[in-house]
């Protein structure tokens, strides 16, 4: 069982920057797919980027391109997202993910993002 806790959310003005963290236990970390997914209230959850075991791929959604950034420290088994130039349309539960080449995929509990206007 791989298990996830993510930290790092919080309040922030439309413009500011949070970065978020995600530390595995439980398994290899370097061996995992990892990613970021959010929901807000009411809609579904949503991928945002995903970095890739092989090969060092990263896909970025729509949403987040040209403002968020993942990247990953299999030294210390964490995942990072940073986020800039923040809006409230990004105000959601933000979930780390882990996708193993078994497909088992594992969800932290997720840290809560609010962007104020």
């Amino acid at each position: 069982q791989v298990q996830l806790e993510e930290s790092g959310g919080g309040l922030v003005q439309a413009g500011g920057s949070l970065r978020l963290s995600c530390v595995a236990s439980g398994g290899t970390f370097s061996r995992y797919t990892m990613g970021w997914f959010r929901q807000a209230p009411e809609k579904e959850r949503k991928a945002l980027v995903a970095t890739f075991t092989s090969g060092g791929r990263t896909n970025y959604a729509d949403s987040a391109k040209g403002r968020f950034t993942i990247s990953r420290d299999n030294a210390k088994n964490t995942l990072y997202l940073q986020m800039n130039n923040l809006k409230p349309e990004d105000t959601a539960v933000y979930y780390c993910n882990a996708a193993t080449a078994s497909f088992d995929n594992y969800w932290g509990q997720g840290t809560q993002v609010t962007v104020s206007s």
